[in-house]
């Protein structure tokens, strides 16, 4: 792959601004979703701000050599929610999920040092294109579902879960499809700064039209075409003009966690650990095989320069970061990984400027609404290619492998089939996660037909 901006290229300052809000809106919608999905009081505002401040500690860590934003971690939801079951106040809560972070980054910066003192090639070895391949085709297809959900998500299911074909639905996927257009027709036939920014040119275009629908709808009061919810704007004047319709502080969660700290008790910390730390073990198979799918988009091995204990401690120390102030531990998005092999920018500067912005407009009042208000369906649309092409970057992988080859055939298949089928398992209070299930059954495989291979 031919990269318009490079790692260490300097697009102008313009330019990098734009390209800056292009990565925003592509981690956007899943940065603010985890907060969201846990609710007990955290708020999209400081979940910005924590990704932000932890991508900006895991670009000094990583010496300013890998192009990937660092989100709110999906992976920790349970986690995060049974640290809130088990506080007896909210304010412990708080508490209780930075400290879970914490515990869960101390699992990466553990196993860095092991890696700094063992180094790399043993998890080549562990991992070949035969493992990591179609491990990474696997995050993109096990996010399949959430962007088709996305671009339905404007209507009803029925009781087998099928999308019922209401006129919802057809405004849904109306804007989706406008969306997923646009983006597509920037990217393959635009020209200079066009090519650059597909994202930010399809979801104005998918929220236009969106907004046609609304005000269609709200003329004719036919509730099937508001696409629009306007309630995140209308609850900045809800007392009325004020400073904070413009400008707020988000609400941090150490702010919060510093009222429960009189109700800390150890068995709590117990509780706390066991929900967080398991999880870190099970984040750090993912945490390769994402970094090894952003080597293959830049051509430079990550895992070697700057290093994998150099990308685990910037992940882990951003993860703790990104907790205190927003409740939510971070993790290197697919997203963002998507957004630089559409738009061929690998440019360190952008996520950098990325980062910067994420935590300025955490402050700004309607820049968030905007952002709250963005139709699901149009994110949707985006998301079929941010997804699309993450699958494929694994597929490439394992084009230069032999799949005549039975041992790999098996290998590939032992991770695709109960991937793609789901076969996440709960032991006790922790979950893993279909992916990492997948990946360590790969590896199983893979060593014990190495033999063969040989």
């Amino acid at each position: 792959m031919k990269l318009i901006y490079n790692v260490k290229d300097k697009p102008t300052f313009g330019q990098t601004i734009v390209f800056a809000i292009q990565q925003l809106l592509a981690i956007m919608a899943a940065t603010i979703a985890v907060p969201a999905i846990v609710g007990n009081g955290l708020t999209a505002s400081a979940a910005l701000f924590g990704a932000g401040a932890g991508t900006l500690i895991y670009q000094l860590f990583t010496k300013r050599k890998s192009p990937v934003f660092l989100g709110s971690s999906f992976a920790f939801i349970g986690s995060m929610s049974a640290a809130f079951a088990g506080a007896a106040t909210a304010a412990l809560g708080f508490l209780g999920i930075i400290i879970g972070a914490i515990l869960a980054g101390l699992v990466y910066v553990v196993i860095a040092l092991v890696i700094k003192l063992a180094g790399v090639k043993w998890i080549n070895k562990l991992m070949p294109p035969v493992v990591i391949g179609p491990t990474v085709a696997l995050i993109g297809l096990s996010l399949a579902g959430a962007a088709i959900n996305d671009v339905f998500s404007y209507g009803p299911k029925d009781a087998n879960g099928a999308f019922v074909m209401t006129s919802n639905i057809w405004v849904s996927l109306v804007c989706a499809l406008v969306t997923f257009a646009v983006v597509t027709l920037c990217s393959v036939y635009g020209k200079k700064m066009t090519r650059l920014i597909p994202f930010i040119i399809g979801i104005l275009a998918g929220y236009a039209t969106g907004l046609i629908f609304t005000v269609i709808g709200n003329a004719t009061g036919i509730d099937a075409l508001k696409v629009i919810d306007f309630a995140p704007f209308t609850a900045l004047v809800a007392d009325g003009v004020t400073f904070k319709t413009f400008l707020a502080v988000p609400e941090f969660t150490f702010l919060t966690a510093l009222k429960g700290v009189d109700g800390f008790e150890w068995s709590y910390l117990a509780t706390v650990a066991v929900a967080y730390v398991p999880v870190a073990f099970v984040v750090f198979a993912e945490h390769i095989a994402d970094h090894k799918n952003l080597s293959s988009i830049i051509e430079s091995d990550l895992l070697e320069e700057p290093g994998l204990h150099r990308t685990l401690l910037g992940d882990g120390v951003g993860s703790m970061v990104g907790a205190i102030f927003g409740g939510c531990p971070n993790t290197t998005y697919g997203e963002s990984v998507g957004c630089v092999a559409i738009t061929k920018n690998a440019s360190v500067i952008t996520i950098t400027v990325t980062a910067i912005m994420a935590i300025l407009i955490s402050f700004v009042s309607p820049f968030v609404a905007f952002l709250d208000s963005i139709p699901g369906c149009v994110m949707g649309g985006v998301c079929i290619t941010l997804y699309g092409f993450i699958a494929v970057s694994g597929l490439k992988m394992i084009q230069k492998v032999d799949l005549e080859d039975n041992a790999n055939l098996f290998t590939v298949a032992a991770i695709l089939i109960p991937g793609i089928g789901g076969m996440a398992m709960a032991i006790g209070k922790v979950t893993i996660t279909a992916i990492a299930a997948s990946l360590i059954l790969g590896i199983l495989v893979n060593i014990m037909l190495s033999k063969k291979k040989a």
